[in-house]
């Protein structure tokens, strides 16, 4: 059967084996991170990695592509942001072998601080962009991606969102093609960035370019569908597949595969062919103003607006003013907002610093964000991945200086985001001395983008052992003097650490360390904690610890037993001794 129902992110992957690639690094983060887990099926074809952070990923793969074999890297959008570096010089030198980076946009943020539009790095870099719709257009573009890398001389971005990567359709297998690979051979004009070579080197992208446009007008990678001749559409990626929902039967659509550089010409023949346009896209106004901007006369965004995702009936109705039939349900379901999943280790830490009013606590990305929620509500800030440390930093540095001397600054910040981006936060603490204790909260894996591997957790992406680098041991290497190591889930011993490090006479640090709960491979002491009604008093003490197990009725506390994994941080705040731990 070579028919499969697939998401978008596995046909990417099924794509990569397809077009022939060896080497594949990332790093994870919602939603592009199926697409590496899905690699290691084709091991053995092709080497995969988590790599520390998508600087990294970035390097490595392209440093591939150098030697002349395909290469990919991938990451969301927000990890475009940290492999900005590399990706702008790389569209200047050019590649050796196709080299593909994968960029996962998240509309309406679903798991993400921000919804920026990445087809503006695509624009800025002049790098070609080609945006799927749908899981077999994610494996043939893949593979095309890879023959315009290899044709043009350019690195390739390719789009997604998070409905084009968790959708699932129906996809064809093809076979993978091998792409022999040529001795290498140095060529230091193009592939040493020095300001000389960048010279040629700018030259030799514009040029480029201009063919990828003529490219771009010829392409079947962009289809004209006439249907009539009084609307037509123009759209790409998953607002296409929402646009052919919306618009009338009649409507006549000019898809494009390939968004930058945008076939101009293409589109003004279109144009000419319907009396009215619209360009439905998510987000920015990233084709409209450009096609603006080309003398074509054109609409969208006055209707779809410029945030979070569309549908096909908000198209409706902002379009058309069509209001949808709906049913009114009797019940309402109730909204139940994110929290630390019960036996979370990261719990007794934040209940810890949750007691401390003059704590100031810059946070970071990862499940530890959600400790500023309530009834926790221990975080001051979060900004990006290794800005627990860099932030942290910053509100020391504004403290000391308008004399707020009262004010006591952590940062914190996950295992698999140290080793990401705040190890270098860690040396900004220790060099300019700053007045702040920082913290890793270590649960042996990368949590909230579903258990992946890190240089912590002792495993490669390939399952591979790998050698575990200690954090204990980078700190040291740093000038932390003093790196207290301590159980989050003994809040004795958790208050002790914190109070430890602020009174130490040498630069200190805090690992608060503890396996997640959820990692298969670890055997946990799991047991189950009972209230005893008699002694609870219904103070609602063991609610501040904000366990989804922890509840209370008719003025008593109760645990659900479903839920409860025995971690006993509820009953170390029992006042009264009311909750016991039962194996």
């Amino acid at each position: 059967m070579n028919k499969h129902l697939m998401s978008g992110n596995e046909a990417l992957a099924r794509g990569a084996y397809e077009a022939g690639v060896k080497v594949a690094s990332a790093y994870p983060g919602t939603p592009s991170t199926e697409i590496f887990e899905n690699l290691p099926n084709y091991k053995e074809a092709l080497y995969s990695e988590w790599a520390p952070n998508e600087k990294v990923a970035t390097e490595v793969a392209y440093g591939a592509s150098i030697a002349g074999m395909r290469s990919l890297c991938a990451m969301k959008h927000v990890g475009l942001n940290v492999a900005a570096d590399p990706v702008f010089t790389a569209a200047y030198n050019g590649v050796g072998g196709g080299f593909v980076i994968v960029t996962a946009d998240d509309p309406s943020m679903h798991s993400s601080q921000n919804e920026q539009d990445n087809r503006y790095y695509a624009k800025s870099a002049k790098l070609p962009m080609l945006e799927p719709s749908d899981s077999q257009e994610c494996l043939d573009f893949m593979k095309a991606a890879y023959d315009i890398s290899e044709r043009f001389d350019v690195p390739v971005l390719l789009r997604t969102t998070t409905r084009v990567a968790h959708s699932k359709s129906i996809v064809s297998f093809g076979e993978r093609t091998e792409h022999p690979v040529p001795e290498y051979k140095r060529n230091p004009a193009k592939n040493i960035a020095s300001p000389a070579n960048a010279v040629r080197n700018h030259a030799k992208l514009e040029a480029a370019f201009v063919e990828l446009e003529k490219f771009a007008n010829e392409s079947e990678l962009n289809r004209v569908e006439m249907n009539g001749n009084k609307i037509g559409v123009v759209s790409a990626s998953i607002a296409y597949q929402y646009a052919k929902d919306a618009f009338p039967e009649d409507t006549s659509f000019l898809k494009l595969g390939m968004t930058n550089p945008l076939p101009m010409e293409l589109i003004r023949d279109f144009a000419s062919k319907v009396e009215k346009l619209y360009i439905i896209e998510e987000l920015e106004p990233f084709m409209e103003d450009q096609i603006r901007a080309a003398g074509i006369a054109c609409e969208g965004k006055k209707y779809t607006g410029l945030l979070y995702e569309l549908n096909p009936q908000l198209i409706k109705e902002r379009v058309f003013g069509e209001k949808a039939d709906g049913v009114e349900l009797a019940v309402k379901a109730v909204s139940r907002p994110p929290a630390l999943c019960p036996g979370c280790p990261h719990r007794g830490f934040f209940y810890t610093m949750s007691r401390h009013k003059d704590f100031v606590v810059a946070g970071d990305i990862g499940c530890y964000t959600l400790g500023g929620s309530a009834p926790l509500s221990a975080i001051d800030s979060v900004v990006c991945m290794g800005g627990g440390f860099s932030v942290a930093m910053g509100l020391a540095k504004a403290f000391e200086l308008s004399g707020q001397t009262d004010k006591k600054v952590f940062g914190i910040l996950g295992d698999s985001t140290f080793f990401h981006s705040g190890m270098t936060g860690a040396v900004e603490i220790a060099y300019n001395k700053g007045n702040v204790i920082p913290i890793v909260l270590d649960n042996s894996i990368t949590g909230m983008t579903g258990h992946q591997d890190n240089p912590g957790s002792g495993y490669t992406l390939q399952g591979d052992i790998a050698e575990k680098v200690r954090i204990e041991d980078v700190l040291a290497a740093y000038g932390y003097k003093n790196v207290i190591i301590v159980d989050p889930q003994d809040l004795k011993a958790m208050e002790k650490a914190v109070q430890d490090a602020l009174k130490s006479d040498v630069p200190a640090a805090i690992i608060s360390r503890r396996p997640c709960i959820m990692i298969k491979r670890i055997k946990h002491d799991f047991g189950k904690c009972e209230v005893d009604a008699d002694k609870c008093i219904g103070c609602k003490m063991c609610l501040k610890v904000g366990c989804p197990a922890v509840t209370v009725e008719n003025k008593k506390a109760r645990i659900d037993r479903i839920q409860c994994v025995g971690c006993t941080v509820c009953a170390q705040v029992c006042p009264k001794g009311a909750i016991s731990r039962k194996e």
